[in-house]
């Protein structure tokens, strides 16, 4: 009798837990979608990001490890435009999760809610790395994450309908902020509007659309194809007569390159963040486009 209540007891103990400290397993491709989904989700989602900023999320290997992340997760959020192409396919089939294969709720391409930039008129090996739906480093203009956000917080909430709300406010909150920030960046940014660079990749393509950058070069002689010292050289041969400001690259992209170019030129080369994890201040969305803003006042002064 006495086990019998005592097993009763806690039945009813578990009954009343809230459900709130239950938890969507959220893997996401890229650091931006980890930390938007926890700006989304809080204490309702377990979010961890399958690349860090120092690695190229066009070049990731599907390790047992990842596929382990990904066979337990409940919604995978990932770029798309065929950014993970070389490596989401096979995690997708090796987990063996039907939950998150596309089509399935719990798969969620951000790349679907924004308009895409470069999109090229024809497809031909020659390019070089070209992504037949358009450039994929969308999140790197802060306006695409609002409209990532709103498609994104409803996907939580079919997910986990229970929490519709939470999700909802969370997100109207996560708007708020961001926007206000936004507007807060272009002011403090102003003066960077029309300012020439040179982009290492086209990682760059969404900010300079959002601030009025003009990039007049890429390292790259073509998407993909690391830079030679040819190609280089006859880079700083056109620089002469159509001049830039700064050299950009990313967190991941090797320096070398740039700081040969940039040496030659005159001209500074400089590491943004370009993701969350890419600096020391990027800790979250907020301070991520805080550091960009920074470095790029600083070095153009």
């Amino acid at each position: 009798m006495l086990s019998r209540l005592i097993f009763l007891s806690l039945l009813l103990a578990l009954q009343c837990i809230p459900a709130a400290r239950a938890a969507v397993n959220v893997l996401a491709c890229e650091p931006e979608w980890a930390a938007l989904t926890l700006e989304l989700g809080g204490e309702r989602v377990r979010a961890t990001s399958a690349t860090t900023a120092r690695q190229d999320p066009h070049h990731i290997e599907a390790r047992p490890s990842l596929i382990a992340r990904a066979r337990n997760a409940d919604l995978v959020v990932c770029t798309g435009a065929d950014l993970e192409i070389g490596w989401l396919p096979l995690l997708l089939r090796e987990s063996g999760n039907p939950r998150i294969q596309p089509g399935q709720p719990g798969y969620f391409e951000a790349a679907d809610f924004v308009r895409l930039l470069d999109k090229p008129a024809s497809l031909d090996r020659g390019q070089g790395d070209v992504h037949a739906a358009g450039n994929p480093h969308l999140h790197a203009d802060p306006r695409n994450l609002l409209k990532v956000a709103d498609a994104l917080a409803q996907r939580l909430a079919r997910i986990d309908s229970a929490q519709a709300a939470h999700y909802g406010a969370r997100n109207r909150d996560f708007q708020a902020r961001m926007s206000a920030a936004i507007a807060r960046w272009e002011s403090e940014a102003a003066s960077l509007r029309g300012m020439p660079v040179v982009a290492h990749h086209k990682s760059w393509t969404y900010l300079a659309d959002w601030l009025g950058l003009r990039v007049v070069a890429d390292l790259e002689p073509k998407p993909g194809i690391e830079p030679s010292v040819a190609s280089l050289s006859a880079l700083l041969e056109r620089l002469k007569s159509q001049p830039a400001r700064l050299i950009l690259r990313t967190a991941y992209q090797a320096a070398k390159p740039s700081e040969w170019l940039a040496q030659r030129a005159g001209i500074p080369a400089l590491e943004l963040p370009y993701t969350v994890g890419g600096s020391p201040a990027a800790t979250d969305l907020f301070g991520l486009f805080d550091d960009t803003i920074g470095k790029l006042k600083a070095a153009s002064r």
